[in-house]
Formats: C-alpha cells, sequence, structure tokens
C-alpha cells in the first residue's frame, strides 16, 4: 500500500469542480491511502469526502515562514508520498514541488505543468476548460478517468431540516447575489428587481431566500429575501450545499455557491458577464445553464426572469 497525496487548496468553487478529478484518483489507487493537502475553510469538509484517507491542513503563512515551512515539508515528507496530484496549479504549489521533488516529471508529480500538452503552451493551454485540463492531467499521468468532467458534490451534504423547518421553506428559490470585492465585474445589479417580479407573477408559490457567507451578512440586509443563517451565523458548506440542492431553482452570480449547484444537479443558471466565460469554468451542466453577456449592467431583470420562468416551466 502507498500513499497518494493530492493537493487542493481552494477556492470554493474549484473544491466542488475538483471533486470528479479526486473520485477518478480514488477509484485508480484501490489499494492506497489517499491524503488531501487544503487549507482551513475546506479542512472540515474534506474529512467527510468518502474518496479521502487523511487531510493534511496547509495554513499557507508566507513562504518566508521558515519555520512554518519547514515544519510543513516535514509532515508531508513523514508519508514517503509515492505520487502527488497538484490539482491546485499555483504557483505555490510549483513552490512546494521544488522543496520536495525538484527534478520530478508527471510519474511522480502530477500537474498542469508536468503534463503540459507538447504542441501547446502553457498560455494556450489554460484557454481550455477547466475540467478538460483536469481530464487530459490525469489521463496524461497513466489514470483512467470517468469521472473527472461530471463532478459530484452530494458528499458534501447534510441534514437541514431543522434549519427548513424554523424558516418555513418548502418550495424556494435561492439567490446569490454576492461577489468577492474585488470581483465587481461578476456582480449583477438587478436582484431586488428580480425578486419584484418573482413575487408578481408567481404570488406565494415559491420563498425567495439568500445565504450569504460570513462577510456577506451585512449586505444581505439590502436584499428582499429570506436571509438564512444558522443562529445568525453563515451557513457551513454542507449546510450551503443542502439549501442548495433542496431548492427548487439557483441563480447566482458567478461565484462558488453557482459552482455548487451545477455539480449538485441542481435547476439554475449563473450570470457572466467579459471577465470570463462559462465554458472555461466548465459550469453548465444538464440542469445548470449560463447567461453570458457583455455588460452584466445592461442585463434586466425582465430578461433574467423569463429564463427563470422558461426554465421552471411556470406560466
Amino acid at each position: 500500500m502507498s500513499n497518494i497525496l493530492i493537493i487542493k487548496h481552494g477556492s470554493l468553487g474549484d473544491i466542488a469542480q475538483a471533486c470528479g478529478a479526486i473520485q477518478d484518483i480514488f477509484e485508480n489507487h484501490p489499494n492506497d491511502q489517499i491524503h488531501l493537502l487544503t487549507t482551513k475553510p475546506y479542512y472540515d469538509l474534506f474529512k467527510k469526502n468518502p474518496n479521502v484517507s487523511n487531510v493534511i491542513l496547509d495554513k499557507r503563512l508566507s513562504r518566508l515562514n521558515l519555520i512554518y515551512l519547514y515544519s510543513l515539508m516535514k509532515e508531508i515528507k513523514k508519508y514517503s508520498f509515492s505520487k502527488v496530484f497538484d490539482l491546485q496549479n499555483s504557483s505555490r504549489t510549483s513552490f512546494y514541488k521544488r522543496i520536495l521533488f525538484p527534478n520530478a516529471v508527471k510519474e511522480k508529480w502530477s500537474s498542469s505543468e508536468t503534463t503540459l500538452p507538447k504542441d501547446k503552451s502553457k498560455e494556450d493551454f489554460d484557454k481550455e476548460s477547466v475540467l478538460q485540463r483536469f481530464e487530459h492531467q490525469l489521463k496524461s499521468s497513466g489514470l483512467n478517468t470517468s469521472n473527472v468532467t461530471n463532478p459530484d458534490f452530494s458528499w458534501s451534504l447534510t441534514d437541514i431540516s431543522q434549519t427548513k423547518n424554523s424558516y418555513g421553506l418548502d418550495r424556494y428559490i435561492v439567490l446569490f447575489p454576492f461577489c468577492s470585492p474585488h470581483l465587481s465585474l461578476k456582480k449583477w445589479p438587478y436582484y431586488n428587481n428580480l425578486i419584484q417580479l418573482i413575487k408578481e407573477k408567481f404570488e406565494n408559490q415559491f420563498k425567495i431566500v439568500v445565504a450569504p457567507g460570513p462577510n456577506e451578512i451585512k449586505e444581505a440586509s439590502n436584499i428582499n429575501a429570506i436571509c438564512v443563517l444558522d443562529n445568525g451565523k453563515a451557513l457551513d458548506i454542507s449546510q450551503l450545499s443542502s439549501l442548495i440542492k433542496n431548492s427548487s431553482f439557483v441563480v447566482a452570480n458567478d461565484t462558488g455557491p453557482a459552482h455548487i449547484a451545477a455539480h449538485l444537479g441542481s435547476k439554475g443558471f449563473a450570470l457572466f458577464g467579459p471577465h470570463t466565460s462559462a465554458y472555461k469554468v466548465s459550469i453548465e451542466t444538464e440542469n445548470f445553464k449560463a447567461i453570458q453577456v457583455s455588460d452584466l449592467s445592461k442585463l434586466s431583470a425582465g430578461k433574467v426572469f423569463e429564463r427563470l420562468k422558461s426554465s421552471l416551466s411556470v406560466t
């Protein structure tokens, strides 16, 4: 039995996307122990993943913090990993490779760099969709792949019946009008207008809810919807996943919850401006689609509502 390491630090949407690759790695190493290196926000979540034997915490402190770096490298080395799958493919994980296995090729350290197609530059390769890049990485590393392009995030679910009962949630539409402050290009500005249209047309058929993150609770007070919290705190990732899974429909900016919805098989769509494309981030599935426009400020609430109404098949 060997020890296999997977590196996946984040972010939330990336975690949902990577779970198919993680499952394929697990299924290709049935007699090995799968360890996963991640960051604090996802440490407890990955402990629930049935394809992972052990979770290792990376605090991601400064690379100049030599004491921490030495401690982390010592922790990693003690497992004598026979292979590393770098699913983060960041400058930080490349830095780890230079310390741990400086001359390693794809047979030892699988990354987008070590498995880069010979006929493509890194710049050109990065234009491919996220899941296609993962699939190429795993296949180039000798793995059979059956899950990587169809991630299933259902392992993250938990029982939220008490929360649903406390808010009286039966049929509901969940909206995610938030985004990181430095990514304002992703933010569609007309959620309250959309809410008004839903209430006017559907009357009491659906409740409308939002589920803000820890830093979004104050902002949520500006949205005319039920704010779902857990004893005044933001839902954890498993609770959030379950709220999404049990919903009738999801409308979101291009953020982590949109990717969770996509890879839970939920019905809904994400709104995309010029910052990237739905193709590149691999968000569209059978039930979850995208509305892509050149300027989100020019996408009217009426157009979004008509798409929602059509998708729900409600007259």
